[in-house]
């Protein structure tokens, strides 16, 4: 329990920084302690209530509503996808999912680190990006292998990349949730858990906040990296 709320702490404080980064961090150390179900319906509250704050807090710093309209649609088609694997995989192959969902994040992440993408290709890209996004979410219960390094790939501004992304993260658990009910994944206990992990959560963004606009990007973006590239590595030992 200590190691569940230290990591949801400091999934808040990167949240409140660079407006993402949850379910980076908290699936993978969830799926670890008890199976990937868990982590994925435990997440529930903080993916739609902190996502939503975060869409209020920079409604003025968003990307064109066609654009995002396009970006969350698909993504909620692909979570239906998605949620059918997680019921339909067993526990083995759905913790190497998302072991490999983090080895994706970081390959894309420190080949692209230096790319930028024009609108004009990123309009072309939406909708097969945004499935791919929702796949992931739903199977996974990460999508930024898609979602956030497509994003990072337009170079936007630190508003208007955690306002959009936060849209599409907002949008596609609206989907997920119910999805999950059907599948009688989200339990009533499962739900009391969810809304705790939103509450530790929201405690911990607005220092995140603060250090997000006091200290580089960059420094956030590491300490994820490593955090992932250990974490991956112990998944796959485990299951082997």
């Amino acid at each position: 329990m200590f190691i569940a709320i230290i990591t949801l702490l400091i999934a808040g404080i990167v949240k409140g920084a660079i407006g993402s980064g949850v379910p980076v961090i908290v699936v993978p150390v969830f799926t670890m302690l008890y199976n990937v179900q868990t982590a994925i319906a435990v997440l529930l509250a903080s993916n739609l209530f902190s996502n939503l704050i975060q869409v209020w807090q920079n409604r003025r710093h968003l990307l064109p509503l066609r654009f995002l309209a396009a970006f969350s649609l698909a993504g909620c088609a692909g979570i239906l996808v998605g949620t059918w694997g997680l019921v339909a995989l067993s526990h083995d192959l759905l913790s190497l999912g998302v072991a490999g969902a983090i080895v994706l994040y970081l390959v894309i992440k420190l080949l692209k680190r230096k790319m930028a993408m024009p609108m004009d290709v990123a309009r072309r890209l939406v909708l097969p990006v945004g499935f791919v996004a929702g796949i992931l979410q739903g199977a996974a219960g990460m999508s930024a292998p898609a979602s956030i390094t497509f994003l990072n790939a337009m170079r936007l501004e630190r508003r208007v990349y955690i306002g959009s992304i936060s849209v599409f993260f907002g949008a596609v658990t609206v989907v997920q949730a119910p999805a999950l009910l059907v599948t009688n994944i989200l339990t009533l206990e499962l739900a009391a858990y969810s809304m705790a992990a939103f509450v530790v959560i929201a405690l911990a963004m607005p220092l995140g906040a603060a250090l997000g606009k006091r200290l580089p990007y960059v420094w956030f973006d590491n300490l994820i990296m490593l955090l992932l590239a250990g974490i991956a590595v112990k998944i796959i030992t485990e299951v082997f």
